[in-house]
C-alpha cells in the first residue's frame, strides 16, 4: 500500500503539473485518491502473484502508469485536452507528425530521447537488482491472492460504465463528469478518469429513441431538387487557417489576409482547438454534429463502420464525380475507410497523386490548387471535390520558408515571433491560392461553388501567451461565448462564381455547412436543407458545452432534464443514421448509392 501511495502521487503530480494541485487532491479523506491507492494495491498483489515474488509488480505498473500519465500532461498542454484510451487509435499519426514536433523544439526532443534512454536503463537496472532481492511466493499464496484480487478488480470494472448508476461507486465519490473531461480528471485522478473513459467508444441510444418518435420528425416540404445546370462543387479546409493579425499588439506586413477578408461570408465556430481536424471534417461532410458523442471521442477512427449518409454519397447519387483529395498518407485519420464509407468515387492520398511541390517540410498549397483545377478541367461530368491542405500544418518552427514575405512585429521573443511569421506566411499561401481558385472559376461557363475554411485555430502555444491573447496556450474548453467565438472561429468563405461571395452567414458549427453550400449551388435536400434550415433558424453554432442561438447562449445545455425538441430531433436522427435502425435514412437521405470502394 504505502508503494501504491507513492506510485499514486507521481501519477497525478506529473499528469497535472503542479504539486499544489496534486496536494489538494489527496487532503479531503473521501477523495478518489484514496480509492486509487486501493485500486493499485490490488493491482500490485495481483502481479506479484502473477511474477511469483513479492514486490516484483511494482516494476511492470510503475512504468506503465508513469508513461500515459506523462504522455496524458503534453496532450493537455498541446491540445487542452487530457489522455483517453481512444487516443491509442491515432497514435500511429503521432508518430508521423513527429519529425515536425522535432524540427520545433530539437532540444525538448533530444532531451526526451535521453530520458527516455535513461530511463528505460534505470528499469532494467533496477530489475535485474529488485527481481531476485525479495522472497518468492508459493504457489498456494499465489493462487490465494488472485481469488482475492481478480473478484475485487472485476468488480471495480463494473462500475466504471459511467452510463449507469453504481450505488457503490456513488458512496466512493467517483463522480463521473463526461461532459467536462478537464474536471473529471481533476477530480477523480488520472487514473479512475481513465478507467471511466473505456467504455466511451459504444454510444447508447437517447431516452426518447422510439419508433413513433422518429416517425414525427418531418424532412423538408421539398425533396431533392437540383438545378438543370448542376453546378460543380469544390471545398477546401484549409489546414489551420486562422487570421494571425487578430494576435494583441501584432503588426503583419503586408496583410496575409485580403482575398479572404474581402470574399469572407462569415466564420466557422470549430469545435476543436489547435488540432483534431477529422472531427471537423466529419461534420461539415455530414451535417451531424460532435455535440451528440461522446465527449473525447473521434468519429473517423470509432464509428464510421459502414456506409454513412454524406455530401459525398448525396452528389454521386446524383451523377457528379466525386474526389477526396489530401497529400499525406491515406491512413492518416482512417481517411482511406471513411471516404470509402461517405461515397466517394476515390480518394487522391499522396500515394496515389503525381510527385507535388513541397514548400518548407509539406507539401505546398500552390501544388493542391494545381491539382484541383488540372482535374477539373479533365472532368466533363459535373463534379464534387473534396481537398485538405497540409501545408499549414503545425507546429510552425521558426524560419519554414527561407523565402518568407511577411514581417512580423510583436511584443514577443525573437523565436516566438519567427514562429508566428512562420504560421502568417502559410497563410498568405493559402489566401493567394484561393484567389487563383476563384480567378480560374470566373472564368468558367460552368456554374462554381467554393466553400473555404479553417478546421481550427492553429497550436501556436507560446505565440498566445506572449501575446497576450490566451493566458496559457490552449483555451478552456468551457468559456463564455464571448471568449469561446475569439478561440474557435475560423474565416468561413461561400462563393459563387455567378452571384459572389454569400453574405451575412455569422458564426456556425461546420455541420451547418452543406445547408449553406446548397443554398449557394440552388440545391434542395430534405436533410441538407429541409432539417438543416429549420436548425439554422433557431440556432447558430450547436456545441456540447453551449447552444448559440440568435437569440443568445444555453450553456450546458445537455445536462438538463429537458432538451429543446428540435435538438433532441436532431440528436435522434443522427443516432438513427449512425448507430441505429436507420429508420429515418430512407426519408432524409433518399437514394444514397452504395460505396464506391475508393
Amino acid at each position: 500500500m504505502v508503494l501504491s501511495a507513492v506510485l499514486v502521487f507521481l501519477i497525478e503530480l506529473i499528469a497535472r503539473g503542479s504539486l499544489q494541485q496534486t496536494l489538494d487532491f489527496f487532503q479531503q479523506p473521501f477523495r478518489p485518491g484514496w480509492t486509487t491507492i486501493v485500486l493499485f494495491t490490488l493491482l500490485l498483489i495481483g502481479f506479484d502473484a502473477l511474477f511469483g515474488r513479492r514486490h516484483n509488480g511494482i516494476l511492470f505498473i510503475a512504468p506503465l502508469a508513469l508513461l500515459l500519465a506523462a504522455i496524458g500532461h503534453q496532450k493537455s498542454l498541446y491540445l487542452g485536452d487530457p489522455l483517453y484510451p481512444t487516443d491509442f487509435l491515432y497514435s500511429r499519426q503521432i508518430i508521423e507528425l513527429a519529425p515536425l514536433l522535432v524540427r520545433e523544439r530539437p532540444m525538448t526532443a533530444a532531451f526526451i530521447v535521453a530520458g527516455g534512454l535513461a530511463a528505460i536503463i534505470l528499469h532494467v537496472g533496477l530489475w535485474r537488482f529488485w527481481r531476485r532481492r525479495f522472497p518468492a511466493i508459493r504457489w498456494r499464496m499465489r493462487v490465494a491472492r488472485l481469488a482475492v484480487v481478480l473478484p475485487a478488480l472485476a468488480f471495480f470494472v463494473s462500475i466504471m460504465d459511467f452510463a449507469t448508476f453504481s450505488w457503490t461507486r456513488d458512496r466512493l465519490q467517483i463522480i463521473p463528469i463526461m461532459w467536462d473531461q478537464k474536471e473529471n480528471y481533476a477530480s477523480n485522478g488520472f487514473a479512475i478518469a481513465f478507467a471511466l473513459n473505456v467504455p466511451m467508444a459504444k454510444v447508447k441510444a437517447p431516452p426518447s429513441y422510439e419508433d413513433d418518435v422518429l416517425d414525427a420528425i418531418l424532412p423538408g416540404p421539398i425533396g431533392i431538387s437540383m438545378p438543370a445546370d448542376k453546378p460543380d462543387i469544390i471545398v477546401v479546409m484549409s489546414e489551420s487557417f486562422w487570421d494571425p493579425t487578430l494576435l494583441p499588439d501584432t503588426t503583419i506586413t503586408p496583410d496575409p489576409m485580403p482575398n479572404v477578408r474581402a470574399m469572407r461570408s462569415g466564420s466557422m465556430f470549430s469545435p476543436e482547438f489547435g488540432g483534431m481536424t477529422a472531427n471537423v471534417e466529419f461534420e461539415a461532410l455530414t451535417g451531424f454534429s460532435n455535440a451528440f458523442l461522446p465527449y473525447g471521442s473521434i468519429p473517423y477512427q470509432q464509428y464510421v463502420r459502414g456506409p454513412v449518409p454524406s455530401l459525398a454519397n448525396f452528389f454521386r447519387a446524383e451523377g457528379y464525380e466525386t474526389t477526396a483529395i489530401h497529400p499525406f498518407e491515406g491512413w492518416f485519420w482512417n481517411r482511406e475507410h471513411v471516404y470509402n464509407s461517405f461515397g466517394f468515387d476515390r480518394f487522391l492520398s499522396v500515394e496515389k497523386l503525381p510527385p507535388m511541390a513541397w514548400r518548407g517540410p509539406l507539401v505546398s498549397d500552390e501544388a493542391l490548387t494545381d491539382e484541383i483545377i488540372e482535374r477539373a478541367d479533365a472532368t466533363e461530368r459535373p463534379f464534387f471535390t473534396f481537398a485538405v491542405s497540409l501545408q499549414g500544418h503545425g507546429p510552425y518552427e521558426p524560419n519554414r520558408y527561407s523565402d518568407a514575405k511577411v514581417t512580423v512585429n510583436s511584443a514577443a521573443t525573437y523565436r516566438t515571433n519567427q514562429s508566428i511569421r512562420s504560421y502568417a506566411e502559410g497563410i498568405a499561401d493559402a489566401d493567394r491560392n484561393l484567389k487563383r481558385l476563384m480567378d480560374w472559376a470566373e472564368k468558367r461557363d460552368r456554374h462554381t461553388v467554393i466553400v473555404f475554411f479553417g478546421d481550427h485555430l492553429p497550436p501556436l502555444n507560446q505565440g498566445y501567451t506572449e501575446t497576450g491573447f490566451l493566458k496559457e496556450p490552449v483555451p478552456e474548453r468551457r468559456e463564455p461565448p464571448e471568449a469561446l467565438a475569439q478561440h474557435r472561429e475560423t474565416p468561413l468563405v461561400v462563393w459563387s462564381n455567378r452571384t459572389g461571395p454569400m453574405k451575412d452567414v455569422g458564426s456556425i458549427s461546420p455541420a451547418l455547412i452543406p445547408l449553406k453550400l446548397f443554398k449557394a449551388a440552388g440545391i434542395e435536400h430534405p436533410y441538407y436543407t429541409g432539417f438543416l434550415g429549420r436548425v439554422d433558424a433557431s440556432y447558430d453554432v450547436i456545441e456540447r458545452h453551449v447552444l448559440i442561438s440568435p437569440r443568445g447562449a444555453t450553456p450546458d445545455w445537455s445536462q438538463e432534464k429537458r432538451i429543446d425538441p428540435l435538438i433532441n430531433d436532431f440528436r435522434l436522427l443522427q443516432y438513427d443514421a449512425l448507430f441505429g435502425k436507420q429508420r429515418t435514412v430512407k426519408r432524409f437521405f433518399p437514394n444514397l448509392p452504395k460505396p464506391a470502394g475508393v
